[in-house]
């Protein structure tokens, strides 16, 4: 489970483009730029609000099959607080730096975030092939500036789609697996949450421990209220229904849930047996 966190206009929804593109989730002839904004404002004004999330099928060059779960962050200094949640329902961050524009304040504050979160952290250089780039520059920069190995950065053009192998195998060999049992009680993060017209809300979790399925009683552990399980599932492009959720897993439950209130980020779920 990884996130991609970056100042505005630094590459985050192009490269979360590329790697949906790289794993052929939908066909090429069906796909378009901003794929996971959804929003107008946000293709117009090309900033992520609304964070997305999406599972990755990949294949390495062993031929192993991962499961990469991207989880999008929203690119605006004003939503912080979600930023700090996602990077709570992830095992590392991808700490994507222009290679023309160089850290900048949005890029430390945060990669102080995902310290404090104990992630494991890969710097990223995009926009290599820009004629303005220097890559030298940025790499004093992150060793200087974020104190991180600068030799560890992944060269990439998100654009182009230059380095995005190498990166995804950086993602892999460096990016731990979640840990937690099946066995052990339900407990889950909600991270955001969407309105349906017709199916209410849908939330957005990452379970850390036990499994959460359809016909289950869960409860909500701030406002103390119950709910029982309707469907469960991941994210693609869309929703796609699964029968349960274990461990390490990020997807989506419906519950019946009216209003998006009733949901809080950062909440936990239990099981309610």
């Amino acid at each position: 489970n990884f996130c991609i966190i970056a100042h505005i206009d630094h590459g985050k929804s192009t490269l979360a483009d590329r790697f949906i593109q790289k794993a052929k989730i939908i066909p090429d002839r069906e796909f378009r730029d901003q794929i996971l904004d959804t929003m107008d404002i946000e293709r117009e004004r090309g900033i992520t609000i609304k964070s997305q999330a999406i599972s990755i099928p990949y294949k390495n060059n062993q031929g192993e099959i991962f499961l990469l779960n991207l989880v999008d962050t929203p690119g605006h200094v004003d939503f912080s607080y979600e930023v700090s949640r996602t990077i709570y329902a992830c095992e590392g961050v991808l700490l994507l730096i222009d290679a023309s524009q160089g850290v900048e304040a949005q890029t430390l504050s945060n990669l102080f975030m995902a310290m404090e979160h104990d992630l494991t952290i890969i710097p990223v250089v995009n926009k290599i092939d820009l004629a303005s780039a220097d890559i030298e520059m940025v790499k004093k920069q992150i060793d200087h500036d974020l104190g991180l190995d600068p030799e560890s950065a992944i060269l990439v053009s998100a654009k182009t789609g230059e380095g995005i192998e190498e990166l995804f195998e950086a993602i892999i060999n460096e990016i731990p697996p979640p840990s937690g049992s099946g066995e052990d009680p339900l407990k889950a993060l909600i991270f955001d949450s969407h309105y349906d017209t017709y199916r209410g809300v849908i939330v957005h979790i990452r379970v850390f421990s036990g499994e959460i399925r359809a016909q289950q009683q869960i409860l909500f552990y701030s406002s103390k209220a119950m709910y029982k399980v309707e469907e469960t599932g991941i994210f693609r492009i869309g929703l796609q229904k699964t029968k349960s959720l274990g461990p390490g897993e990020v997807g989506y439950f419906i519950a019946g849930i009216k209003t998006v209130s009733d949901t809080k980020t950062g909440d936990t779920i239990t099981g309610q047996e």
